[in-house]
């Protein structure tokens, strides 16, 4: 049961892939109710997690080393709600017929998160409804510009002047229409950072401005001279924006 004393839900992030764990440890961190107490890579040191801290709701990739999440799931006596997240959708109805909360595939939106969260404990509906109106209202306050750190300085950048941001590692190329700036952090920091009916993550690697497209096909985005790839698991999101 979550913490009643303080109405926390305690969560657990449990996937072998860094940049999905960054995506869901940033959600959590924007939802009151909820508190990361912890993050595994795999399953096995997620149940030895398990035996020495009293965990609430854990997000659970399924196609995992070693042991799935799924056969993860299916060795708890007593687990606590799960929702899954992977990019499989053929996984879906192993998770369902685990009794699962909900089934998020990759890349999980923040929206989507909310809406699993709320699934899980809907006695919090409210709480949740706050939280998605105060990421919102600062996503408009800072929809005009952002702050990246490139050569000991903070510089200041136009949203309007980016055509497309780059992932080189633990580096990301933001370029715009004066050049290049090299930041050190992750893509999936600053896609948190930007209005979703703005900008919109198209590879594991690329992040465009949704106005500077020129053209896109099923596998390429022309933006400016270049031509980006989309992949496979961000296309159906891809085109699902461009007929709305």
């Amino acid at each position: 049961m979550p913490n009643a004393e303080k109405n926390i839900t305690r969560c657990l992030v449990v996937d072998d892939e860094p940049m999905a764990r960054d995506v869901l440890r940033r959600y959590i961190e924007k939802v009151s109710t909820l508190q990361l107490a912890g993050e595994c890579s795999n399953a096995i040191d997620a149940l030895v997690f398990l035996q020495n801290n009293g965990i609430d709701l854990i997000f659970l990739d399924i196609r995992m080393p070693e042991l799935l999440g799924t056969e993860f799931v299916q060795s708890l006596q007593s687990p606590p709600k799960i929702i899954f997240t992977t990019a499989f959708k053929e996984y879906a109805l192993d998770g369902f017929e685990l009794d699962a909360v909900d089934y998020l595939l990759k890349p999980v939106r923040f929206d989507r998160f909310l809406r699993a969260v709320s699934k899980a404990f809907p006695q919090k509906k409210d709480e949740l409804t706050s939280d998605v109106i105060k990421v919102v209202s600062e996503k408009k306050i800072n929809s005009g510009f952002i702050y990246l750190k490139s050569d000991r300085k903070m510089i200041k950048v136009m949203l309007d002047d980016i055509l497309y941001i780059e992932s080189a590692r633990d580096y990301l190329k933001v370029y715009t229409e004066d050049g290049t700036i090299i930041t050190r952090q992750t893509i999936s920091s600053i896609e948190a950072m930007l209005s979703d009916n703005e900008f919109i993550r198209i590879h594991r690697s690329f992040i465009v401005s949704i106005k500077k497209i020129k053209s896109f096909t099923h596998e390429i985005v022309e933006v400016g001279e270049m031509e980006l790839p989309v992949g496979k698991f961000y296309l159906s999101n891809f085109l699902k924006l461009q007929r709305s």
